[in-house]
């Protein structure tokens, strides 16, 4: 029998003789004895049903306020629009903001400052916009031109280096290996390897695979590929393609073995005839179209 079934039915005193002598020979008996012989010694308050009524006749009345349907409905439409700009506010600040440029296309944009970046293609820049003018950091993989705004702080890191500047015009290209750092106008702060080095304008500084390249000084006020032109120096034939294919969206099959003369020079970029024309002579290859964006790089030699 449950235990619960059985105090309720000894208190209300159902129990039939036998049932009654088993619960006294149980051990918890006595204790349920004293607590029904005080229980029993209680008494509740007792309650004037009058007095209590005229208390709340005599209370102050509070005017009820309406609030139609109508209304309800408008203030929940409202606070559903409060809760969303904020939420909107919320993410468009605090959440890291990303740029991309896909093959086959440049981007522009402006920063919270008004500086100014173009990215060129298949690259990526990710940075925050809050707290904007205390941490003026971006995360760049590919190659950007950046024009800060005068008088602004700004600061540029990639797999392979960090960027400093202040109020000026430069370019940084990330590429597997290869870091290149272009001033066109104030000075430029590089940090590569734990090593710092400044650099002016028309100034260049590059690395590959850890080891730095003499850059010869630069006649021009801005990056060549902003004017569709590929420049190369002491470039292998594979980055030289990898280049091909972000700037006009297409796939290059490399079918050769001797690809390890490096180029210098510049390629147009408004014609992929022209420059896998360029290209084709330079390493004596022949291109063949497959399809619209792919193409086959094949040794002469081997023919």
């Amino acid at each position: 029998m449950d235990e619960n079934y059985k105090l309720a039915k000894w208190l209300s005193g159902e129990m039939s003789k036998e049932e009654l002598s088993a619960f006294e020979a149980e051990p918890d008996y006595a204790i349920f004895e004293k607590i029904k012989n005080h229980s029993s010694q209680l008494e509740a308050p007792s309650f004037n049903e009058q007095k209590s009524l005229t208390r709340i006749l005599a209370s102050p009345k509070k005017k009820v306020k309406t609030i139609l349907l109508t209304q309800q409905w408008r203030y929940k439409i409202a606070a559903v629009l409060v809760i969303g700009l904020g939420i909107f506010f919320a993410f468009s600040n605090f959440i890291i903001s990303s740029e991309i440029a896909k093959n086959g296309n440049k981007k522009a944009f402006v920063l919270p400052d008004n500086s100014e970046v173009i990215l060129n293609s298949g690259s990526r820049i990710q940075y925050k916009k809050w707290n904007w003018d205390n941490n003026r950091t971006l995360e760049l993989d590919g190659e950007a031109y950046f024009k800060v705004a005068k008088g602004n702080f700004f600061e540029v890191n990639t797999a392979l280096g960090k960027v400093t500047v202040l109020g000026t015009q430069f370019n940084v290209k990330q590429r597997q290996n290869r870091f290149e750092v272009t001033c066109y106008e104030g000075k430029v702060r590089v940090n590569y390897n734990e090593k710092e080095i400044i650099i002016t304008k028309n100034r260049s500084i590059a690395f590959e695979n850890g080891k730095p390249i003499v850059l010869p000084k630069s006649t021009v006020q801005s990056p060549e590929w902003m004017n569709n032109e590929m420049v190369f120096y002491q470039a292998n034939l594979k980055s030289i393609i990898a280049e091909f294919e972000r700037h006009f969206n297409v796939t290059l099959d490399l079918k050769s073995n001797d690809n390890s003369q490096l180029f210098t020079g510049t390629i147009p970029s408004e014609n992929i005839d022209i420059a896998l024309q360029i290209l084709s002579t330079s390493y004596h290859l022949k291109p063949t179209k497959v399809s619209k964006n792919e193409f086959i790089l094949e040794s002469l030699n081997a023919q």
